[in-house]
């Protein structure tokens, strides 16, 4: 029988004999904790998620069915071997005897009238495919073709950037010549946008094989992304490879069918028509349909475009779940290595170490090899040269001292298209070359740090002004005596961020991109990669250079800005010259409730704490400027591993380790975030408090 015992913030650590019944114990507590999280994500798996948070969810749940997430998930499953099947069920198993007691103690359950539901042995893999077919950002396919369209092929390299929607990390390994201890350390934090409940599950897994503390995703079994085995840690961060292709497909019916056109011509495609139920609605009918490239996720036979997607696994079957339970077994980076040689999706960035002095530093996942033209735009798909060749190696690094990986071009190059300007990662390795003796409890100083660098293009624009009114003279001088760092309190910060908020505004009203300002009419879901002042403001360093887009004249613009804030002409949800940062920067955690709150911003999203920080900053609390200041997306979690000793090792989330509004736990780590403090991981089971048997509790709630 599985014991679970919990920390003082409510964290499981779970103790069992073997694997089998340690997944069990996952699964049970997984969704005692986080029942509405994890059974709003097998919705979405489906695509039935309108039926209970209406009608704002019919554009993703009629992707979630036009790309075949749940059908891919079934596919994967098939094709696992016995062992891990077995491993899946388990946690399966556990989820099913959850469900109904995690569903009783909240209230969002009652509220929206959704029951639990039973869980499929392929769930898990469903729910991991939802969580990242869009990690790769396919859509900005979509965003290149169309500024390919109106300005031509050569302006597609404008915008390439980190974009708002992306999802990135920080990440760095210290060798042990580097450390205190003389052992490695390893650290980051990924960024994901910052969901209520959170997507990292802090959590211990023990049972005779194996001893693993780390971060798991609600609804997966195991522990994928950051993980410490007492012998060998490890660490990821999205490759920016890119691993999805866009297909433009010539559709006709034909026989009461529906035929594709691709190099050999004609051929059958698979079709039939779903209906999507919508709470307080109409219901949606959806004709999905799948050519030999892929499902058709943009368009249909009777529309005027239709575009397929192809992504790895709906081609090969193949979602890499078998890496996950031997990363649990792994006692040495080789083992890691080889565990990783299983991944699929998504293609990341991997750190490990162990306690012996191995290091790694590689690529893990699925890229195929084809045409470059795929990795840029939609492609035809009639014409053979498109056609997927294989797939690449993995590349590797050596890690001589230091490793730092925060999406930028560096193992992964060779994959991607689209990578992080190289700020963070600059910035990690000079905040950590300016020290030495590193410990596990320091890594807040990197994690927190608020230096902008990518403000440096706008700040050499303004200093380049003259006979400028003494109001807004006043204004550049003062920000080129800023101290460059993004700090909630920083009135110079702020004032930053008002001048180039009215700069991105401006640059995206310029006639020069008059044409992309009208999106496409691609899907809704796709909205977020087709707005061009988010495209502006995450690449508004690029488009600040000189000539770099005939009749964007930058200096008339940024005097234009520099004026506009200086007089305090902006709208009142951006604030002037003298708000601070923090007034505005505020944390917005994302919410999957069918009406927003009282108090709330739109779309159920509230506003949380003041935040230092910005989307280049180390401290990557992202905003996208031009559009907002609140903060969406940031580090999901904190971690730092110490090789040394693992009762050193320190992590924090953004909320709490309890997924119910209002308990204990919900959001008890909050304000350690927000500063950046780092919570002790407990190892030391004679420190923790067992639940008793038949009953779960956190800390002083129980479930009588």
């Amino acid at each position: 029988m599985a014991r679970v015992f919990r920390d003082r913030w409510g964290v499981p650590h779970l103790r069992a004999d073997e694997p089998g019944e340690l997944a069990h114990a996952q699964g049970r507590v997984t969704a005692y904790d986080r029942a509405w999280q994890i059974e709003v994500e097998r919705h979405r798996s489906l695509g039935v998620s309108a039926a209970f948070l209406g009608a704002d969810a019919v554009p993703w749940d009629r992707f979630a069915r036009q790309a075949r997430l749940d059908d891919t998930a079934r596919r994967c499953h098939a094709r696992l071997d016995e062992a891990t099947v077995t491993w899946v069920a388990r946690y399966v198993d556990g989820v099913n005897a959850g469900l109904a007691a995690g569903a009783a103690r909240d209230p969002r359950f009652a509220a929206v009238g959704l029951a639990p539901g039973r869980w499929e042995p392929w769930t898990p893999l469903a729910i991991w495919l939802t969580h990242h077919v869009l990690f790769a950002g396919f859509p900005t396919k979509l965003w290149r073709e169309h500024v390919a369209r109106r300005l031509g092929p050569d302006a597609v390299t404008l915008f390439h950037a980190d974009g708002p929607t992306s999802s990135g990390s920080n990440g760095w390994l210290l060798a042990g010549d580097r450390t205190a201890t003389g052992a490695a350390l390893l650290a980051g934090d990924p960024h994901r946008y910052i969901e209520d409940p959170g997507i990292y599950q802090q959590i211990r897994l023990a049972c005779r094989e194996y001893d693993v503390v780390g971060l798991a995703v609600p609804g997966v079994p195991g522990i994928a992304h950051f993980g410490h085995a007492g012998d060998v840690a490890w660490a990821i961060t999205n490759a920016m490879a890119d691993y999805q292709d866009l297909y433009a497909e010539r559709l006709r019916r034909q026989g009461g069918g529906v035929e594709a056109y691709g190099p050999d011509g004609w051929r059958p495609a698979r079709t039939h028509t779903e209906t999507i139920a919508v709470a307080g609605g109409d219901p949606v009918e959806v004709e999905i349909v799948e050519t030999d490239r892929g499902p058709v996720v943009v368009g249909g036979p009777d529309a005027p475009e239709a575009i397929s997607l192809r992504y790895p696994p709906r081609v090969t079957g193949e979602l890499g779940f078998a890496a996950l339970p031997a990363l649990l077994r792994s006692r040495t980076v080789a083992d890691v290595d080889a565990a990783v040689d299983r991944w699929v999706e998504p293609v990341n960035v991997v750190l490990a170490a162990d306690t012996a002095g191995g290091l790694l530093h590689r690529v893990a996942g699925a890229v195929p090899v084809r045409h470059p033209d795929n990795r840029l735009r939609v492609v035809p798909a009639w014409e053979p040269g498109h056609a997927w060749q294989g797939w690449h190696a993995m590349p590797r690094a050596e890690v001589p001292d230091v490793a730092v990986m925060a999406n930028e071009r560096g193992v992964s190059a060779p994959l991607g298209v689209e990578f992080a300007p190289p700020h963070r990662a600059r910035r990690i390795r000079e905040l950590l070359d300016a020290s030495s003796g590193w410990a596990a409890g320091r890594m807040g100083e990197v994690h927190t740090d608020t230096y902008a660098a990518a403000a440096e293009p706008l700040l050499a624009l303004l200093s380049d002004l003259d006979d400028l009114p003494p109001e807004a003279a006043a204004l550049r001088d003062r920000l080129l005596r800023w101290d460059r760092r993004m700090a909630a309190d920083s009135g110079d910060a702020g004032a930053y961020a008002a001048v180039r908020a009215a700069l991105v505004r401006r640059v995206a009203a310029h006639p020069a991109l008059a044409a992309l300002a009208e999106p496409p009419a691609y899907p809704a879901l796709f909205a977020p990669w087709l707005a061009l002042t988010p495209r502006v403001g995450t690449a508004l360093g690029t488009l600040l250079a000189p000539g770099v887009l005939p009749g964007l004249a930058t200096a008339a613009l940024a005097r234009a800005a520099l004026v506009e804030v200086a007089g305090g002409a902006l709208d009142p949800a951006v604030g002037g010259a003298g708000a601070r940062w923090g007034a505005r920067h505020r944390l917005a955690p994302w919410r999957a409730l069918p009406d927003a709150p009282a108090g709330t911003a739109s779309g159920g999203v509230e506003t949380g704490p003041e935040l230092d920080g910005d989307h280049d900053c180390v401290l990557a609390t992202s905003s996208v400027p031009g559009v907002t200041d609140l903060c969406l997306r940031g580090p999901a979690a904190r971690y730092a591993w110490d090789l040394a000793r693992r009762a050193d090792s320190r992590w924090v989330v953004p909320l709490g380790a309890d997924g119910v509004p209002g308990t204990a736990h919900h959001d008890d780590q909050l304000e350690s975030w927000r500063r950046g403090d780092l919570l002790p991981v407990v190892t030391d089971w004679d420190e923790l408090t067992e639940e008793r048997d038949g009953e779960e509790q956190h800390g002083g709630e129980r479930d009588d």
